[in-house]
């Protein structure tokens, strides 16, 4: 089998005059021969096996590309990488690899073609293409890689036990294609995963990361979760999740599953947004539920303040999992801790509720009412067309108020440095407190969003107060 038009790209000639010009076979392999028969649009990584040193191939190739390319070489791994055209090369040594119980670092000696193939992790990224000149696009599947692309499977080239024990990282790997690419994992890999899931306790929490991202950026990402869920894999990496698995019954009075509810929600918000960190805030949502759960006997199951306690295990996970504690943190903890509010809202629609929300969520506000939106997961026809009419009302008085009164991010008119110098005071408690007044007269819609309306209302509230006004400030008004 021919696939000479995978290679029309001019630096596949190139690579393939430099393997000859040092004397090496070489061959594209793994995901570039997969996505390109699978129709996955075009690859912005390549990556080349050498028979020989992938190293001195890379120098090669950038020496014959038209603009010279910087090669960075990871002696560590013996791999060396370039980019050109927008597209990242990365060389190797064919290799064989040997592990150790207690790393998924190998030990690596050189090796043959079919050696570096029996180190791949499953049979469809095992798959290579010739690039040399006599044999160019020429297919070698020694493990039926192309008969599993076929029938959408998922297997490991070797005995799966092997596989996963020696990396466990190709465990969450097998879960994330099967979730990206839709393909089922073969029966005899998914007990391999389920008992070796205890092997991942030996891999980074930043490489679990980038599979969690990958997962969760899928079409789908309840099939990884479910999958993680499945193979006790998720018990390890995030317990607060399994921990919202179940129902209780006490007096004939049940909850929902509030774990496969929050997979609906995470594949509800990825239909409408690629925001990685929305999905995130979707997957945490109602982390909060499992530590608050209590039994009511007047009201039934209750979950008080699981937005406020969720927000705080926000923090928690992503300092465990070695995550950003930055601006993308904070954002899944604000939408986590409000994700509730439109909720409330939608049954009272009021301009001062509108102006409280939109203040309180700033520029995020489209964010979280796709949240909201994608957290109507019930199966009653009415019930759900009934949520969403309602979410729009509250969509459509967000537009309003926001023309009308701009409380979007909004600074008071009047800053604290005008309130000390009108009433010539220092930092106090009496600053705040006309601050405040003021903030919540334009929220309640008391006063206009404007300077002379809150200017007026500071002086009022300066005199309750029992401040004077300072000097200058009776001139400046003189």
């Amino acid at each position: 089998m021919n696939y000479k038009n995978a290679l029309n790209h001019p630096v596949f000639n190139i690579i393939s005059k430099s393997a000859e010009q040092l004397q090496v076979d070489c061959y594209v392999i793994g995901g570039f021969v997969r996505d390109y028969i699978l129709n996955r649009g075009d690859a912005k990584d390549i990556d080349i096996v050498a028979i020989g040193s992938g190293i001195e191939l890379a120098k090669q190739v950038a020496k014959n590309l038209p603009n010279k390319p910087k090669v960075q070489i990871f002696k560590t791994y013996g791999t060396a990488m370039l980019r050109y055209d927008d597209i990242e090369i990365e060389f190797v040594g064919a290799r064989k690899e040997s592990y150790s119980e207690n790393s998924r670092n190998p030990v690596v000696e050189h090796g043959t073609l079919k050696d570096d193939q029996n180190r791949r992790d499953f049979t469809i990224n095992a798959l290579a293409l010739d690039l040399n000149k006599d044999k160019l696009g020429d297919l070698l599947d020694p493990f039926n890689g192309i008969a599993d692309l076929k029938n959408q499977i998922i297997r490991t080239p070797l005995n799966p036990d092997i596989t996963y024990s020696d990396d466990p990282l190709r465990m969450l790997r097998a879960i994330r294609f099967s979730s990206q690419l839709n393909f089922k994992i073969d029966e005899a890999s998914l007990k391999s995963i389920t008992k070796n899931c205890h092997r991942i306790k030996i891999i980074t929490n930043e490489r679990i990361v980038v599979e969690l991202h990958k997962i969760l950026e899928s079409d789908t990402p309840s099939i990884g979760f479910l999958l993680l869920e499945q193979t006790g894999l998720l018990e390890y990496i995030l317990p607060e999740l399994t921990a919202l698995k179940g129902i209780d019954e006490v007096d004939g009075q049940r909850h929902k599953d509030n774990f496969y509810h929050t997979l609906e929600v995470v594949d509800n918000i990825a239909k409408y947004t690629d925001n990685l960190w929305l999905r995130w805030a979707a997957l945490l949502h109602d982390i909060g539920k499992a530590p608050t759960k209590k039994f009511d006997k007047k009201v039934g199951w209750t979950f008080h303040a699981h937005e406020f306690v969720g927000s705080k295990m926000v923090y928690q996970i992503f300092k465990r999992l070695k995550m950003p504690l930055n601006d993308k943190m904070k954002f899944v903890q604000k939408m986590v801790f409000m994700s509730s509010r439109p909720i409330a809202l939608a049954q009272d629609v009021t301009d001062a509720a509108v102006r409280r929300l939109v203040f309180d969520a700033g520029d995020y506000i489209d964010d979280l009412m796709t949240l909201c939106e994608a957290d109507i997961t019930t199966k009653n026809p009415k019930k759900y067309k009934k949520y969403h009419n309602n979410f729009k009302q509250v969509r459509d008085k967000i537009i309003e108020v926001e023309a009308r009164d701009q409380v979007r991010n909004f600074q008071p008119p009047i800053s604290g440095e005008e309130i000390m110098e009108t009433f010539n005071l220092k930092p106090s408690r009496e600053v705040g407190i006309i601050k405040e007044t003021i903030k919540e007269a334009i929220l309640e819609g008391d006063i206009p969003n404007d300077y002379n309306a809150a200017h007026k209302l500071m002086l009022k509230e300066g005199e309750r107060l029992g401040l004077v006004k300072s000097v200058t400030n009776k001139v400046k008004s003189e």
